[in-house]
């Protein structure tokens, strides 16, 4: 193991780089809301949604190239078509499955009720790891935890207190679907970054998934119109979130094991909770004993599923890096 490979295993940095990932994605609940206005994007619209998400990620992708290759000191090109085919599928799960689902649901809930939402990719993603992919261990004390977070996920959506009344299949339904696209990608960003670089992957995803939206809202019709020039401010702040998260996550997830990185998803939802308060006006719901149970029964939910292992050194499970073990490929 290389010294720099040493320090991304640390247990501080760790800490520090997921930290940073997940207050980035939690802005990005009340970030995106704002940034429909700030584009006159009409929610109702599909195109139009499609069409913003598109211009956001390819920029995001552009970024992350960028900045990736000044970093490495050559240019992050991929030149092998196993890396172009993993390119596609991530491109596929995590850009324009993932987020077609995320931006339609977020136009249709709460930025509050998405990032609880959203908290639920942790439970997915680990029964995506350990049922199809083997990169986990399925245990007791994990499926508890996976129940403790869907319950908090369920009760999130009891406000008013009928879950028929507070449910919609293209609000908190298709935000819940974009997990499960999310859990997907991840599982395979762990794989593919053994061969590849995962700041290539997570870079030329995005451009590639970004066009495609770019292509798909406009010929659908989609239209945005930026209201003033700190509208451009938001649309390159919110491709350096994805730019910037992403990639160091993929950085996390080639250096460490799935269930160590994704303890600290917890985060997500409590940034996503404060920053949709803050930013959307939506204390009132934000700080409701409902939202509040519910988020609590999320945060016991992911802590019980990878918190600390007694006895180990770094204080985290130990899980087999079971994505370099065989030569499986999605």
């Amino acid at each position: 193991m290389t010294a720099r490979e040493n320090y991304l295993t640390k247990t501080a940095v760790v800490c520090v780089l997921a930290g940073v990932c997940c207050a980035l994605w939690g802005s990005a609940f009340p970030c995106v809301k704002i940034g429909y206005a700030m584009f006159s994007v009409d929610t109702g619209h599909t195109p139009s949604i499609l069409l913003f998400a598109g211009l956001r990620f390819a920029l995001a992708g552009v970024l992350a190239v960028v900045i990736g290759s000044l970093g490495a000191r050559r240019a992050l090109v991929p030149e092998r078509a196993r890396t172009w085919r993993h390119i596609l599928i991530l491109s596929l799960l995590q850009t324009v499955v993932q987020y077609f689902l995320f931006y339609t649901g977020l136009a249709h809930t709460t930025g509050v009720r998405a990032s609880i939402i959203g908290a639920a990719n942790a439970f997915v993603a680990l029964l995506v790891a350990a049922l199809l992919f083997r990169q986990e261990r399925l245990t007791a004390r994990k499926c508890a935890g996976c129940l403790a977070g869907f319950a908090g996920v369920v009760l999130v959506n009891l406000d008013g207190g009928a879950l028929s009344g507070g449910v919609r299949l293209d609000g908190e339904g298709f935000l819940f679907l974009s997990t499960v696209s999310y859990a997907f990608s991840s599982v395979c960003l762990k794989r593919y970054s053994a061969e590849d670089d995962p700041v290539l992957l997570s870079g030329w995803q995005f451009i590639l998934g970004g066009g495609v939206m770019i292509a798909a809202g406009a010929a659908a019709g989609g239209t945005v119109s930026p209201v003033s020039p700190a509208s451009f401010g938001m649309l390159l702040y919110l491709g350096c979130i994805s730019a910037v998260a992403y990639s160091m996550w993929g950085i996390l997830l080639k250096h460490n094991p799935v269930s160590r990185v994704t303890v600290f998803s917890f985060m997500t939802p409590v940034f996503g909770v404060l920053l949709s308060a803050l930013l959307l006006d939506e204390g009132g719901h934000a700080l409701g004993a409902v939202s509040i149970a519910a988020l609590a029964l999320v945060c016991v939910g992911i802590y019980t599923v990878n918190g600390a292992q007694r006895g180990t050194g770094t204080g985290m499970i130990k899980e087999k890096n079971s994505g370099e073990e065989d030569g499986h490929d999605l």
